[in-house]
């Protein structure tokens, strides 16, 4: 079977939103395609969330009146880019007909029932649209999301006295066990802990007190 080296080296160098993948894996090839849109969960209702949300927008957007791209100029659509890139759920987005807002403003109040309403097109039932959706909600009343949650995690061990690299290791070792349990992270804590008192020491994700 061909490696095709040149292909994957494209592969590992260009990264569209839909790109074809393929790989040898103990010898046996295989080819897929990534859909890069949705971003990673972190747990795997969040990622149901996500899309839910996604695809319900895009049908609304898709099947009713005029293409939301004919009434915003790009500039704005540029801006909102931007912003979101920088400052993630909080970050301000400006919308036809109802000028910049807070993002979580904008999804909370008017994006959410635009997404249930394309959902209910594609004949997702309600109890399921209100228990996904719900979720996109409360991230966005939380003001929590999974960047802003290892940010906030990471800020409480480097205030505590560990420096980066143990910081980031110990946020990491939450995000995993907050990851197997499968709940929204808006719903995670941010630990309380303890201030480092002798050098050497290693964050003890036991003795973390929850906020």
């Amino acid at each position: 079977m061909p490696e095709l080296s040149d292909l994957k080296l494209h592969n590992g160098t260009v990264w569209r939103w839909n790109r074809p993948i393929y790989d040898m894996s103990q010898g046996v090839p295989h080819l897929r395609v990534e859909n890069r849109v949705l971003p990673a969960g972190p747990t795997a209702v969040d990622t149901v969330a996500n899309a839910c949300f996604y695809y319900g927008l895009l049908e609304s957007f898709t099947t009713s009146g005029r293409p939301i791209w004919t009434k915003m100029p790009f500039a704005d659509a540029d801006r909102n880019f931007l912003d979101a890139a920088k400052h993630g759920i909080h970050a301000t987005q400006t919308w036809p007909g109802l000028g910049p807002l807070a993002a979580v403003d904008l999804v909370a109040d008017h994006l959410l029932s635009v997404a249930d309403d394309g959902l209910a097109a594609l004949g997702l039932r309600r109890e399921v649209r209100n228990h996904y959706l719900s979720i996109i909600e409360g991230r966005c009343r939380a003001g929590t999301n999974g960047a802003s949650w290892q940010v906030a995690v990471t800020e409480a061990y480097e205030d505590a006295g560990y420096g980066r690299d143990e910081a980031l290791t110990a946020m990491f070792g939450h995000y995993l066990d907050n990851s197997e349990d499968n709940i929204p992270v808006h719903t995670w804590e941010v630990p309380t802990v303890e201030a480092r008192t002798a050098e050497g020491d290693q964050p003890d994700r036991t003795q973390v007190r929850p906020a």
